[in-house]
């Protein structure tokens, strides 16, 4: 076995095989010559060579020629308004037109099976609060493409494949992709109808910031709830704050808990519109929401922008993202 890690790759690998690494490498002409003698065999024409390649006619030319030189023998016998085969040239051609057909199968399985599948990684959040709510909406409007949304908050490669698209809260900045914005992201405390009405059955009036921080919190170490507790002019409970209770690993999950009436939660509304709107969950503070600076963004690989489905996929999400703000806003 040849260990290329621990040997130079062009030295004498063991005395017994005095093999160069040049030497076990496969002994190819310039694939792009190949291709040009190819086209040109086939058509028996440089100058049909040269359409279908989207070269020159002196490009096919000047690529046979270097092939012809390489093996030391003519291909063609050049006539007047044809390139006919020599016997060489005929004994090649239908090997290399098998191989070309063969490597022209292998990518056109993958293409095929690129362009039917659109995989979509994003958050569990917003997967689970918005997403997948709606994606349902996009598929059935392309009954040819299969969808697969992935969930996951760990750092992925686009430009290795490992998804087509993905949904990330961040700065946006990341290097290398073509990000669109999709919402801010904004929280506020949120919690159940029952429960905020149960606090104000208690205090006898309409629940108050200054109310939060003895109120039950959900991942009351968050240092979400102090950003809150400081926009809003509020003295954080410290003995409050650092109290067993609920913690959980994401906003869907909080948000679900608030929802059971587990306490409340820091959201963000963009997110939970549905809910609110089916009096899951209430926001207490509508008009008290805070950010991070952050927002949630749509990236790409700018190489793979106009692939057609996502391509698809971007103008649907930023239409659907369009109209939601615009009902929010009316």
């Amino acid at each position: 076995m040849y260990d290329f890690d621990r040997y130079g790759a062009n030295q004498s690998l063991d005395k017994g095989n005095k093999l160069s690494l040049c030497e076990l490498m496969r002994r190819l002409p310039p694939l792009a010559a190949v291709r040009a003698f190819e086209a040109a065999a086939r058509h028996e024409s440089f100058t049909a060579a040269a359409a279908e390649l989207g070269l020159t006619q002196a490009a096919v030319s000047y690529q046979v020629k270097a092939l012809e030189e390489r093996l030391g023998a003519p291909l063609f016998v050049r006539e007047r308004g044809r390139a006919r085969l020599t016997p060489l040239g005929q004994r090649l051609l239908p090997t290399l037109s098998q191989a070309f057909d063969s490597i022209e199968t292998a990518f056109a399985s993958h293409r095929e099976e690129d362009e039917s599948l659109l995989t979509i990684t994003t958050t569990h959040t917003f997967a689970n609060t918005w997403l997948a709510w709606r994606l349902g909406a996009f598929q059935m409007a392309h009954p040819e493409l299969a969808v697969r949304m992935a969930t996951s908050n760990e750092l992925i490669d686009l430009k290795a494949g490992d998804a087509d698209v993905a949904i990330r809260a961040g700065p946006g900045n990341w290097q290398g992709l073509e990000c669109h914005k999709l919402f801010e992201s904004q929280f506020t405390p949120m919690a159940s109808p029952e429960c905020i009405a149960a606090i104000e059955g208690k205090l006898g009036r309409k629940l108050e910031p200054s109310d939060m921080p003895t109120a039950h919190l959900i991942n009351p170490g968050d240092d979400w709830w102090q950003q809150w507790f400081c926009d809003n002019g509020v003295a954080p409970d410290e003995q409050a704050l650092r109290r067993p209770g609920v913690r959980l690993d994401n906003q869907a999950n909080e948000g679900h808990a608030a929802m059971a009436g587990q306490g409340f939660a820091l959201l963000t509304p963009f997110l939970w519109t549905g809910d609110v709107a089916a009096g899951r969950l209430a926001m207490p503070f509508p008009d008290r929401i805070s950010a991070r600076g952050w927002a949630y963004w749509l990236c790409i690989p700018p190489e793979r922008r106009m692939v057609p489905k996502i391509k698809r996929f971007r103008e649907w999400l930023m239409a659907v993202m369009e109209e939601t703000r615009n009902r929010e806003a009316a």
